[in-house]
């Protein structure tokens, strides 16, 4: 079963947003940062943890926390909730295991299908060479 990562979880930091938006953006902190520590998870096991670190490497920090930050809400609150949103979406999408491909072999129509295409393009091309009397 895959765990939900709680918001007690994850350590929040706040910075002020960039981009448009005026006096909002210069005044107030609504960019949230959060930070998970996977090793440290009380709601993870030791599988999930190895198995996350080793997806998941390429948007952990330095020191073996996963980043995610969010900006697009006018609002702290909001943006703590994307980011909630966010971390569980990456574990999940990590933790789902991956459905393993099933070889199947080509029915018979439609190898007959393919082969009749081939057939006629053959027959295309015949027609289209001259006679050698021409």
């Amino acid at each position: 079963m895959i765990p939900f990562i709680s918001p007690e979880e994850i350590t929040f930091r706040t910075a002020r947003s960039g981009g448009k938006g005026g006096q909002n953006v210069n005044k107030v902190e609504t960019m949230v940062e959060g930070y998970f520590d996977i090793q440290n998870s009380p709601s993870l096991t030791d599988a999930q943890k190895t198995l996350l670190l080793e997806k998941l490497q390429n948007k952990l920090s330095a020191d073996g926390q996963l980043l995610v930050k969010s900006q697009e809400e006018r609002t702290q609150l909001g943006n703590k909730q994307n980011v909630v949103r966010k971390i569980n979406g990456l574990v999940r999408q990590a933790l789902t295991p991956v459905k393993k491909r099933v070889a199947t072999k080509p029915s018979k129509a439609v190898k007959e299908k393919r082969l009749d295409f081939k057939r006629r393009l053959s027959e295309k091309k015949q027609n289209r060479r001259g006679y050698p009397g021409e």
